[in-house]
């Protein structure tokens, strides 16, 4: 939003203004009121559990990633949607698998994408089946991912940076 050069709501031009402790884009125009607050966007991650692969994990790698370069599987959360049920239909869409059971592992920030990351443990079931999104996914032993339990602070975010797999 920092480039935005123009107000969406009535096209006057925008300028910054030191507004609620930090530098926001603001329309020119005061009856209009327009601010660009540029809050964080809520994004559903799985950190999937396959039950019937020997509780392997899933990684995925996205088409539009190098090689090699593994993550959760992940979506955004849309409107009036709980974020539970949107990890679930996130899984479904993007690897084909089915939730058997979801548990909330914690919330992290993510300020390089303007996100907060709201993570899941998934464990699933079927056939995997990847859609137009992921290139390939990585099943690793779950032996590899110590740390990343419920209640572990930024247990997630600093195993997923240490994090390196090769492609399959």
């Amino acid at each position: 939003m920092s480039d935005w050069l123009f107000c969406p709501k009535c096209a006057a031009p925008l300028s910054d203004r030191e507004l609620g402790g930090a530098i926001r884009r603001v329309c020119t125009l005061d009856a209009c009121g327009f601010v660009a607050w540029g809050n964080p966007v809520p994004v559903v991650c799985a950190l999937i559990e396959c039950l019937d692969r020997n509780g392997q994990m899933l990684l995925a790698r996205n088409a539009a990633w190098p090689e090699g370069k593994f993550a959760l599987v992940t979506g955004f959360l849309e409107r009036e949607e709980h974020p539970e049920a949107a990890v679930v239909r996130e899984v479904k869409e993007e690897t084909g698998l089915d939730a058997q059971a979801v548990h909330w592992i914690g919330n992290y920030p993510f300020a390089e994408a303007n996100q907060v990351l709201l993570v899941y443990h998934v464990q699933v079931t079927g056939e995997i089946t990847l859609n137009e999104e992921l290139a390939e996914v990585k099943l690793i032993p779950k032996e590899r991912l110590k740390g990343w339990e419920r209640g572990t602070g930024f247990a997630v975010l600093d195993w997923l940076e240490s994090l390196q797999v090769d492609a399959v």
